[in-house]
This record gives structure tokens, sequence and C-alpha cells, in this order.
């Protein structure tokens, strides 16, 4: 049912808060016909929880397996016209609040899909999130989401939007350079030079060419989530070759597809592109790119206005298109009114449609993706859909002529490593078990066996990063208590897990490793586990899961740890993982209205702190509970679980104010004596005070030395 290693990959969607993650991960979901094309991006599937509906953020990350036939550009002698493949992709939390849930899908993936939206750019919590998938020695692949924005909302025009895009992975790229700037000084300081440069030259330039965003190597997809459109420049180029519009090959021509470059027709030669107005023409990003979507939005405003509709679609300049106040067919807008034809005419070069640039694909399993030659194919294509809205139509015509699912998940699998190769090569240092206290051949073997990702007769090893709680109504599984589907107050609790060697099975016994083992115990807990696959909001029961793969796991709720490594061999020892330090500033007292609840409570803050890594809850000498979470949203969300999901039936909390630690505080000194002590001092200030605001009066002198009065 599951495939092997080489054709599994494990990837996880990062960005900063609404940057498109989750209407990323709806277009990918819809190619495996799991929701409908009309619900894509705007359903936003894997926020399943309604607490995520009512907020429109994402506060859990959730999990799902999606099937992807990845169809090689040029087929070689002897090679298959095609590759299955699964993906298992986690949808994580953008909001700063959710960190923890962030880390733990780091942990269990080996490719992370960048998301920045192309107008607002790179923010604070991007840079955090690509520090931390450095960190994590993950593979990136840069989105540039929303770039319809820059036509609709900002009105440039392509080679205005091109350079912005330019602009904005040049920045990316400056962020990558520093970090890695950052690892080699740190590794020169800690070695001599020679030793460092003869050592470690090979494995710097690998890392650096995984951390460079190039669209010439296909790890950059330009994107819409909403409208469900995305392409690679390798893909663009070999469509560009194939429908005879630049007589150039396609590796060839993918070198001068982004840049600084413009394409004379009439001689045949790629010319230099200055920024220098309009005379010197357009680059061929812009020309060939941006250019054909741009006037199929157009296309399509202006077939609007023609049929008496307002445009919805050009924000920055709500009189674009005049109303002729004239009315057809009730204001629906069909294949055969006026705009529409530009619309055929642009879609007709440049799509990376598989049906176009894969020969090999099968056209019988396309369907009705097929780029639409007459009107006729097009008025067919609308009515099935029910598509007369200007957002219906574009994202019908554009899912057709520029797919997003199959360019992200086609770069995903042209540049993310399988299992087997990142824990071998890439992650080597992330995904290897911690060393015991004395030698020991059999534990060798099992490390071996992690290393190799091996399926196949090897010691079974798999590593649960986080827990989650699951309406029992989404769980699949016969040997369970049945209940009714609008049932959704019973819950059970569900291990998220990534097997490292080994096929992991349900119904068999494993030894459970702690993150605090050591290896001097011989008293280690032996469980009876049960595994589920992961689909978004629901889990099926399945008999076994081979290396390679993320599951879920039931019965591991017992144990009260926050992560556990399983083993069928007593001298395996868990894994190293991540601790970020992730420490909780909102801190309240809880206490339940009815004190006939109290136990109630203390075992629901107690599945709640095994559930959320980042929840501290602890007791004082005084009887309170004192539940501590990273932020305001956090802490609603918390409490809202506690109320609804952990304990046992709908209970109502009391909560107190907010208690605040003091460490630090800002407040005059009492005498000129301690401030100067203080500022003289020569040990180096916690954090460093060199921005604003500062004392105008005593000027940048004192917030130099990373010290400052109040002002």
């Amino acid at each position: 049912m599951l495939p092997a290693p080489e054709s599994t990959r494990l990837v996880t969607i990062i960005a900063h808060v609404d940057h498109g993650k989750t209407t990323l991960a709806d277009n990918l979901i819809e190619s495996n016909g799991i929701i409908s094309e009309r619900l894509a991006g705007t359903l936003r599937y894997l926020d399943s929880d309604a607490e995520e509906q009512r907020r429109g953020i994402t506060m859990r990350a959730s999990a799902i397996g999606l099937r992807h036939v990845y169809n090689p550009p040029k087929m070689s002698s002897g090679s298959s016209a095609s590759q299955d493949m699964v993906i298992h992709m986690i949808d994580s939390p953008g909001h700063v609040d959710f960190a923890a849930e962030v880390t733990s899908s780091l942990l269990l993936c080996d490719s992370a899909i960048l998301v920045v939206d192309a107008v607002e750019g790179i923010c604070a919590r991007t840079h955090s999130l690509l520090r931390e998938a450095y960190l994590h020695q993950l593979v990136p692949v840069l989105v540039v989401n929303k770039v319809d924005r820059l036509c609709m909302d900002l009105g440039l025009d392509p080679s205005e939007a091109y350079v912005r895009i330019r602009e904005l992975i040049e920045s990316m790229n400056a962020v990558c350079a520093s970090m890695l700037n950052s690892d080699v000084n740190d590794a020169m300081e800690a070695v001599d030079e020679d030793t460092y440069a003869n050592n470690d030259n090979d494995i710097d330039e690998k890392k650096a060419s995984l951390w460079s965003f190039d669209p010439i190597k296909g790890n950059v997809v330009f994107a819409s989530g909403l409208h469900g459109w995305g392409f690679t420049i390798p893909t663009l180029a070999r469509s560009l070759f194939k429908s005879k519009t630049i007589p150039m090959k396609p590796p060839i021509l993918r070198q001068y597809l982004f840049g600084d470059f413009k394409y004379n027709a009439e001689t045949g030669k790629v010319l230099k592109w200055k920024q220098a107005g309009t005379a010197s023409g357009e680059p061929m990003f812009a020309e060939y790119a941006l250019a054909p979507l741009w006037e199929i939005y157009e296309g399509v405003s202006q077939a609007a206005a023609s049929v008496g509709l307002k445009s919805e679609l050009f924000a920055y300049n709500s009189a674009q298109k005049e109303n002729t106040g004239k009315k057809t067919e009730n204001g629906k807008i069909l294949a055969n009114t006026s705009g529409m034809d530009r619309v055929l005419a642009a879609i007709q070069i440049g799509s990376t449609s598989p049906s176009v640039v894969s020969p090999q694909s099968n056209n019988n399993n396309i369907d009705d993706r097929t780029i639409p030659q007459t009107t006729d194919d097009m008025q067919r294509i609308l009515s099935r859909l029910g598509a007369s809205s200007e957002s219906s139509i574009v994202s019908a015509v554009l899912r057709r002529y520029r797919p997003l699912s199959t360019s992200v998940l086609d770069a995903v699998f042209e540049t993310g490593p399988s299992p087997a190769k990142a824990t071998l090569e890439l992650r080597p240092k992330v995904l290897a078990l911690r060393n015991p206290p004395h030698e020991n051949d059999s534990f060798d073997r099992i490390q071996q066996s992690v290393q190799q990702c091996n399926p196949d007769n090897a010691t079974v090893v798999a590593h649960v990063c986080k827990f989650a709680s699951i309406s029992r109504a989404a769980v699949t599984d016969p040997d369970l208590p049945s209940v009714s589907p609008d049932d959704q107050s019973s819950s059970i609790m569900m291990g998220i897990a990534r097997v490292l060697s080994g096929t992991l099975c349900s119904g068999d016994e494993y030894y459970m490793f702690g993150p605090r083992y050591n290896g001097s115990s011989d008293d280690v807990p032996k469980q009876k586990i049960r595994c589920y696959l992961l689909m978004g909001s629901s889990f099926v029961r399945v008999n076994s899961v081979p290396a390679g793969h993320i599951c879920a796991i039931h019965d591991l709720e017992n144990l009260q740890l926050k992560t556990v490594t399983l083993s069928d061999k007593k001298e395996c020892m868990p894994l190293r993982g991540f601790d970020f330090g992730l420490q909780p500033l909102v801190k309240v007292n809880v206490e339940p209205v009815n004190a006939s609840d109290t136990e109630n409570l203390e075992r629901g803050l107690l599945k709640l702190s095994l559930a959320d890594s980042s929840v501290e809850v602890t007791a004082t000498a005084k009887g309170e509970r004192i539940l501590a979470c990273l932020g305001e949203i956090h802490l609603e969300r918390s409490i809202l679980d506690l109320e609804t999901v952990y304990c046992d039936g709908n209970i109502k909390i009391r909560t107190s104010d907010p208690i605040t630690s003091f460490r630090e505080t800002t407040t005059w000194f009492p005498n000129e004596e301690e401030f100067d002590s203080f500022m003289n001092s020569k040990i180096p200030p916690l954090r460093q005070t060199t921005i604003p605001p500062y004392c105008d009066e005593e000027g940048l002198e004192y917030a130099y030395k990373g010290r400052c009065r109040a002002v």
C-alpha cells in the first residue's frame, strides 16, 4: 500500500501568518480528488477545527498523505514513463503563539515549502522560520504566493512585477547567505582555518547550493493559491520550446527566462535588458511568464464589464473597467462574451499543463484539465463547474493553464530528498539516536538501520514528536467502540510519529524510551500499539507502516511523555531531537466554577500538557493550578480545549488575571551612583538596547553600550 522510501517525500508548509499556507494546501489536496475544484482555495480543508475556521488562522499542525504521478521532463532510454509517489504533507501554523507545532513538524519532515507573500515580502516570522528550518537541516522550496496581487491590488505592469519578484528572491538569498556565513565563522573559530578548509569545503558548497533560491534550478514556484495557478522556470522553458514560441533548447532557455534578458523574435537573439523605461522592451520573464496572466485577468474583467457586472478583481482602481449598463444572460459571463477572446488567445502559449510539457503523460487520465482550444471547449468547462463570476472563471481557466499542484509537487519531488537520502546524507545529526553510556554493538546496528532507513528485516525504530487530541468520530477503527458521527465530545489521544527504520505493526509490543532516558536503567516500559494513516481530519487504521512514512499511534497516553521513541530492541536510545527553549510568557490561575469538577480539571490539565508541548502546568503551595502559554491567543485556545475537549464533559473554568514574572525593569535609578555603576559595568547586558526607543536627551552614546535609561 505504501511505497518504498525512494518514492516518498516528507514535506511541511511554513510561512508567516496569512501568507497562504492552508490555501496552497487546498490546491494540493484537490489534485487527489479529496475536495472539489470549486472549493479549493477557500475551503481551508486542513483547518478542520471550528476555532480555526472562526479565527481564520491555523492553530494545530495537520497532516495528510497525497499521491502524485511524476512525469520526467525527458524520457531516457529504458526508463519508465512516470513514477508514482506518496507525499506526506503537514500544514503548520504561522502564528508565533503556536511555534511548538512548527518545531514538531520540522522534525518530522525532510523538506519545507516556504510560502512568502509577493506583496508583503519577508516578515518577522519568515526570518525565524527560515532559521529554524536551517537548524533542522531541511531542504527548502520557495513559493512566491499571491503574485496576482501585484496586478490586481498594486496595478503593476509585468515588468514592474518582475523587478518586485526579483528583489524579493534576492532578499531571501541574502538572509540565507547570512545564516551560512554565521555557520562558517563558528566552524572556523572551533578549529584552525587549514583544517576547516580541507574537511568542510565540499559540505559548505552543497549546503550553499541547497539554501540558494534560484528559479533556474526549479526550487522557486511562482503562484497564486487563491486562483490555483503556479509554475516554475524549467516547466515554462519546456512549454515555450514545445510550442515553438522560442526555438531554443529548454536547458539553455531557462538560463535566460528569469533575469535581465529580453528576446528579439525577429533576430532570434537574447539581449541584455536595462531597466530604463518602456523603450528597452520587456524582460523575458515579464513577456512570457507574467504578461499572459495579466491578459487573462484583464480579459475576464472586461467580460464582466460588458455584461454589466462591477469588476471584483482590480481593487486598486474600481473604475478601471467602465460599466456598459447592458446586461446579458442575467449578468453571466459566457465563453463568447466580449473579452473572453483575449483569455482564449492568452492560454494557447506558455501553458505548463502536464498534457503540454510531458508527452508521456496519459491524456485519458487528465479528464477535462486540457487547455481549451475553442470557444465551445471553454463554455463546456465553465458550464460543468458552474463558473459565471469573475473569480470562478479565472480559477477555472488558470488551473488548466498553469496548474499549481503539479508545479509544487514536482518541485518537491525534484528538490526534496527521499527519507533514505535525508537520514544518511542531509540530516545525519538531527535524525540520530542519542549515544549510550557504554559502547554497544547492538546499538551500532540499530543506528546503522536508522541511517539506511531500511523498511525490510531491520530493527523497528519510530519517534513520536507530538501528541494530539482527536475526535473519536474522525477515527476509522473497527476495534474501537462505535460512536455517532455527530458526537464530537468524545476524543482519543494520538501520537504523531515518523518511522525511522523497519516496519511498525499494529498489535505488536514495543519498548518506549522517553526523552530523558540515558541507558542506565533496565526498566524500560513496553506497550502494545495501533497505527493509523493521517488524512487531514480523519485517521484510518492500518496493519503496518514501513520506514520513511508518517503515521499516528494510539495507546501511548498512559506514558505521560511529550515525546517518545519506540523500538523492538531494548538496546535502543531516544532520538536526540531539538530544544529551542520556548518559554511560556502568559500565566493564569485556572479553577473550575463548580468545585466538584476539580478532579476533572486536573485530568484535563494533564492531557493538555501532553498534547501541547509548549504548555506548562504547575501547582503552588497555595493550591493554585498555574497554566502557562506562549501568548494570548494560545491561552484562549488552551482554555477552550480544556472546557470542551480534555475534560470529560463540558465544564466551566474561571481564570485569574495574567500573572507577571518581574525579571527586568525600566524604572529610574534611585541615585546617580547606581546608574553609573550600571553603565560602566564590564558585564555585557542580557539584551542589547541598540534600537529606539532610547533617551533622546542622552543620544546614542548609552544605547551603543547596550544600556539605556527609561524615557
